[in-house]
Order: C-alpha cells, then sequence, then structure tokens
C-alpha cells in the first residue's frame, strides 16, 4: 500500500489526473485496452473535468478505454443524483458509446444488478480484471455503496450486488454496487480523499485496527494489484495521531 499526500484538492486532482494517464497508457501498450471503474462524488468530479482538458485527453486513446462504474445509485441516468450524469457531465472525451458501461439504475435494484453483472461477464470472462478502480471514502467509512455491516460486505459470488440505503448519508435510495471480490482482483485501486471532515476515518483505516465491517473501505485489499491512498493535507491531518 502507498500512501501519497498532496498539499490540496487542486493538487489531489492534478495528481490524480497524472496517474490516471501513466496507467491507462501502460494498460493501452500492454493489453490493447483500458478498462477502469469511477467513482462518483465531488472529488473525482475534478479529476474527470482535468482528463478533458486537451492538454490531457490528447495524450489518451480513447478508442480503446472502457468506462465502467463502482457503484450507482437507483435513479435514472439523466437524474441529479446519477454518478453516471455526474461523469457523462464532466468527463468530455471522445470515447465511443459502446464502450460505456453504465449501471442501469434506472430499473428495479435487483435486475439493475443482474443486468450490470451480465455485462460484466459478458466483458471480462471468468475473471473480471479491472486495469484501475477509483474509490472514494465516505464519512462512516463506506466506499462504492459497500456500507458499515451490510450484507454485501459478505458476497464471494456475486459481481455487482443492489444494496438497501435507509440511514445517512443522503441520498437514501437503493444503490447497485461491485463487490469485494471484485474491487480486490483489479491490477490498481486508488482511493481519492479530500477534505477535513474525512480525516478521523481516513486515520482509522490506515491506522492498525483490523479489518471490520464497521469500516468497509479497510478491506480493500487487492490480492495481486497495488493500493494506493491519495490525500490531501486536510484528510491526512490526524495520520501522525496514530502513528
Amino acid at each position: 500500500m502507498k500512501i501519497i499526500i498532496v498539499p490540496d484538492a487542486e493538487a489531489l486532482a492534478r495528481t490524480s489526473a497524472e496517474m490516471f494517464t501513466a496507467q491507462a497508457r501502460a494498460s493501452l501498450q500492454e493489453r490493447g485496452r483500458f478498462t477502469v471503474a469511477l467513482s462518483g462524488g465531488s472529488t473525482p468530479r475534478q479529476l474527470y473535468a482535468r482528463l478533458a482538458t486537451p492538454e490531457i485527453s490528447s495524450q489518451i486513446d480513447w478508442g480503446n478505454v472502457h468506462l465502467f462504474w463502482g457503484d450507482e445509485r437507483c435513479v435514472p441516468p439523466g437524474h441529479p443524483d446519477s454518478n453516471f450524469r455526474m461523469v457523462r457531465e464532466s468527463l468530455h472525451v471522445p470515447i465511443p458509446e459502446q464502450n460505456i458501461h453504465r449501471i442501469p439504475g434506472e430499473l428495479p435494484p435487483e435486475e439493475s444488478a443482474m443486468r450490470y453483472e451480465q455485462e460484466l461477464r459478458a466483458f471480462f470472462g471468468d475473471t473480471p480484471r479491472f486495469d484501475l478502480i477509483l474509490l472514494g471514502l465516505g464519512e462512516d467509512g463506506h466506499t462504492a455503496s459497500l456500507f458499515p455491516a451490510s450484507p454485501a460486505l459478505y458476497e464471494q459470488r456475486r459481481w455487482a450486488v443492489a444494496v438497501t440505503h435507509e440511514v445517512p448519508p443522503p441520498p437514501l435510495v437503493s444503490r447497485v454496487t461491485l463487490t469485494l471480490p471484485v474491487i480486490n482482483h483489479a491490477r490498481e485501486v486508488i482511493f481519492l480523499v479530500a477534505g477535513r471532515e474525512k480525516a478521523g476515518r481516513v486515520a482509522q483505516v490506515l491506522g492498525e485496527a483490523p479489518v471490520s465491517e464497521e469500516l468497509p473501505a479497510s478491506a480493500v485489499q487487492p490480492l495481486n494489484g497495488n493500493l494506493t491512498w491519495l490525500l490531501d493535507q486536510s484528510a491526512a491531518a490526524l495520520l501522525k495521531e496514530t502513528s
């Protein structure tokens, strides 16, 4: 595991864009395609906007990039709470429509999860090996839509599951999420975390406490891949207190 601390949110967006671009170019050179599962939230929005700038966008062969999502709210794709909508509004790059593999959040949750898993299995075959998965960290310790004490944390067979979400953080709508076996099989996993309000959870997850169902992010431990925590100084403010 690698921990990278940068001064502020702007530096986090710049550094994450550099990491994304490097991983994309390496994957395209080695395997001819780049598969990435995107995260929702305000922090990655800045990353996507930066990737769309001509300076950076021109460095990536978007025709061979495949976009997936780590989780989605069960809302229509044009809804303000849709992770898909946020990415579409932020990441203006020349990527073919057939390379965009969204979670069909407008369907009932269980059907949405089933359809997404079918698409994942049709694309990857027997092994879901993402080149990169981007994750965030909630103030309650959740990541993707894997919430504290959720049954989804113990799923070992399915690649995508429906999640009932009835307690904060909002919006309180059902979700669909990738499961831990998929996340932990990725080549690269990068957490993007900014803000002082996340500092306590960052310190807990990166401290010496064991993996806990109360801190789902602590269960992200790639089996044969790399894990990076990219933090701004505010989010990393309490790390020294745990050392």
